[in-house]
């Protein structure tokens, strides 16, 4: 990818893209990974590309929820991996919970790939120093984030065909599920079976965004490096929580860009 300088004001966009690109052509995403994450970008400009009040209370709310579940874990599909999966491997190290390779189009060669990738990155993270705030051993802590996807033991209700695939260890026996770039079906299916379902996604009008408990509007890296700074923090659980205001607020920050012209 040619060097992109600092002070490039699309620089993390690019960098992103590059992102997508080179984890297509190792084959560990879909061939419409770009379309969707061209999708998502096309809301983060109405945002302004940054974090918004309404973002950081879910943010907040997510992190309160991850450190007091009992079986939480966080689900990646591919553009989540190639994009954000170092930042969630240390939120999964601080909070103690497993991530699961979920994948809309699976295919073994992609599960497999995915997991490859993010025990290159668990690896490589478990050898940094730990995050201000970490008390304890931070490699062990890291090296012992479980990553899961290959076993194929559980069946989501309401789904057909390979989508319904997933871990039990997972998100098969899991209270509380984190899904970045989820589909709405999905979704859907996982609050049926009781399931806590945060999700981060950038359309705050997606049957994702709707269904979830909790949804962060918010660029998937963004938002889990804030998570981290969050769970580190370790947030007290507010007493109420609307979820369709926060999507409300969302909208009226979109429909706000125009004040930038």
């Amino acid at each position: 990818m040619t060097e992109i300088p600092d002070s490039h004001p699309r620089r993390e966009s690019l960098l992103a893209r590059g992102k997508i690109v080179a984890g297509t052509r190792r084959g560990l995403l879909a061939d419409s990974a770009m379309i969707a994450h061209g999708r998502g970008e096309a809301f983060d400009y109405l945002l302004g590309e940054r974090t918004t009040d309404s973002a950081a209370r879910a943010i907040r709310r997510v992190a309160s929820l991850l450190i007091s579940a009992e079986r939480p874990v966080i689900s990646t599909n591919g553009n989540t991996v190639v994009l954000a999966g170092e930042d969630l491997i240390r939120v999964a190290a601080v909070v103690g919970c497993p991530i699961e390779v979920n994948l809309y189009y699976r295919t073994p060669e992609r599960v497999a790939g995915l997991i490859s990738l993010l025990q290159e990155q668990r690896e490589s993270i478990a050898k940094e120093v730990g995050p201000d705030g970490f008390e304890g051993d931070w490699a062990e802590e890291v090296r012992s984030v479980r990553i899961l996807g290959s076993e194929e033991d559980f069946r989501i209700e309401g789904l057909e065909g390979p989508r319904s695939i997933c871990t039990k260890e997972g998100i098969g026996l899991a209270d509380l599920v984190l899904v970045p770039l989820e589909d709405g079906d999905r979704c859907e299916a996982l609050v049926s079976l009781g399931k806590k379902v945060c999700v981060i996604d950038l359309n705050p009008l997606s049957r994702t965004a709707m269904m979830a408990g909790v949804t962060i509007v918010d660029e998937v890296s963004r938002a889990s490096r804030s998570l981290l700074t969050e769970v580190l923090s370790r947030p007290s659980m507010e007493e109420e929580w609307d979820n369709r205001a926060i999507l409300r607020e969302a909208l009226r920050e979109m429909s706000g860009s125009e004040g930038r012209i």
